[in-house]
């Protein structure tokens, strides 16, 4: 396809992480963009970037990658690391768009500010989720004031993540290797640290930012989730934000049994918006039992096809789009520095929150520089898990080598199996009788009939963790795995002859009563 840009200036990219950073390769050509070089430690995802781009150049060394020429870098690698690479890009001449968050410390958030605005060149925060269909179509209204003042919001990213503290995020959930080490930052993550899929589209469409967070701590956390004393990964994670016009939002992440990912209410003086389960829907005539309207929306412009392509609802197409445009013709993005440091500073003073039990804190606008010199030598950080110690010293890699495999198949991805499948079985056997529709009877009747197939390895993956455990009782794995059994009917799942037979019979009384 032709370019959307008229101008014949391109953009040279080079792109570091080459795990999520591969899912921006489709849209470039069409945006003026070239991909011309890939960073990455490992050699699996440089392989996989270079059968995408094989006239490339990848590397594993920073150093050598930051030294090519190109004009602009994506960050997409660990999130730990974003400040630290985008600094380093930034020094090498670079324009960067990075993925979230952007820093993990205030004072690493004015070193950011201060970088950008020094170099001169364009930073982006690649936060996708304001740009799907729905949110770009609420932010048409409410810029067109069709919604009036913003009074309250409620927007949310629950996602469980289980599978991610043991796994990569490749080919369905590829375990991290060695087994007894954990991911990266994905085993320990404050979820109110990924706050910008559900603050950012808020304040994309409303034009509103945050000015003070309060958040209250959970101390429940959902089995099977890394069991440290310090963390808070594996919980839900709800704060209240005010914002600058004075309007309320509830945001919402972190891990449950109800995962939503795009779910969002606006409540404006003049109308309301819910984007929940079922679709838009706008209620209009500006009191509470106006109409309720089922909206099909639409995208700006006419690069909806374009949109539809990629990934994130179409999010991961604008975010490119917007970056390069700004590069291109000098058209400000959404999603600069200081919109960038709004939201990432808003989840780092909710985990402070949470800390000091719900004590309220003021969020600095880094626009300013007396707000940057209030942060400048604030470098509290989140605690961060060793996920290459969770073993002791001398450990058998032979038992313990096992963890992160065992792990992922009791939680895989999507819950298709294991723990997560024998749980699905069973409850829905027992809430068959109330069930309302017949999608719902065939959802339990498929997972019963999966579950017969797999109890046996099932059964078989339960005792090989339960060697772990018994060999490592008082560590992080083996207190992991003794709350992860926990979460199952053992005895069920032992006694895998007997339950087969009655899963048998359950499906063969199904057939009968149908």
């Amino acid at each position: 396809m032709d370019s959307i840009f008229n101008t014949d200036k391109h953009i040279k990219l080079g792109i570091w992480g080459l795990g999520r950073g591969l899912n921006f390769i489709r849209s470039a050509a069409s945006l003026n963009i070239d991909v011309v070089a890939g960073c990455d430690i490992h050699p699996h995802m440089r392989a996989n970037f270079q059968k995408l781009v094989p006239n490339a150049f990848v590397t594993a060394d920073e150093d050598e990658f930051l030294a090519r020429d190109f004009d602009a870098v994506l960050v997409a690698t660990y999130f730990p690391d974003h400040c630290k690479h985008s600094l380093k890009a930034l020094e090498a001449g670079k324009h960067v768009m990075c993925e979230v968050t952007s820093f993990g410390t205030p004072a690493d958030g004015v070193k950011l500010v201060e970088a950008v605005e020094k170099s001169g060149k364009v930073y982006n925060l690649l936060e996708n989720y304001p740009f799907t269909k729905p949110n770009m179509f609420l932010k048409r209204l409410w810029d067109e004031g069709f919604f009036g003042e913003f009074m309250y919001g409620e927007y949310e990213y629950v996602h469980d993540c289980r599978t991610l503290c043991y796994a990569y995020n490749v080919d369905g959930g590829l375990p991290v290797e060695p087994g007894y080490t954990l991911h990266n930052w994905r085993c320990a993550l404050d979820g109110h640290l990924y706050n910008t899929h559900s603050l950012g589209p808020l304040m994309n469409i409303t034009g509103r930012r945050p000015v003070r967070v309060e958040a209250l701590p959970c101390d429940v956390m959902l089995p099977g989730y890394p069991v440290w004393e310090e963390g808070t990964h594996g919980r839900i994670c709800p704060s209240l934000i005010t914002m600058d016009n004075g309007g309320l939002m509830r945001n919402l992440m972190g891990s449950t049994t109800n995962d939503n990912h795009m779910a969002g209410r606006l409540f404006g003086t003049n109308a309301s918006a819910e984007n929940i389960r079922d679709g838009l829907k706008i209620r209009v005539g500006g009191c509470g039992n106006g109409t309720f309207l089922s909206i099909n929306p639409d995208w700006p412009a006419d690069l909806g096809k374009l949109a539809e392509a990629t990934g994130h609802g179409g999010g991961d197409f604008w975010e490119l789009y917007f970056f390069a445009r700004q590069i291109l013709t000098g058209e400000p993005a959404p999603w600069n520095v200081y919109a960038a440091a709004d939201v990432t500073i808003t989840g780092l003073l909710a985990t402070r929150s949470a800390r000091q039990n719900g004590a309220p804190q003021d969020i600095p606008d880094f626009r300013n520089k007396s707000d940057r010199d209030k942060f400048r030598n604030d470098n509290h950080a989140y605690k961060m898990l060793d996920a290459t110690s969770i073993f002791p010293e001398g450990h058998d890699p032979a038992i313990s080598g096992n963890f992160t495999p065992l792990m992922v198949n009791l939680f895989p991805m999507n819950g298709n199996n294991g723990i997560l499948l024998a749980k699905r079985a069973w409850d829905g056997m027992k809430l068959f009788p109330y069930l309302a529709d017949n999608d719902s009877k065939l959802n339990v009747v498929k997972s019963v009939a999966k579950l017969i197939d797999e109890l046996p390895n099932i059964a078989d993956w339960c005792r090989q963790a339960e060697k772990i455990m018994n060999a490592y009782p008082d560590t992080l794995p083996g207190k992991t795995i003794r709350q992860s059994l926990d979460y199952v009917d053992l005895k069920k799942v032992y006694d895998t002859e007997a339950s087969v037979a009655e899963l048998r019979a359950w499906l063969t009384e199904f057939a009968k009563n149908r």
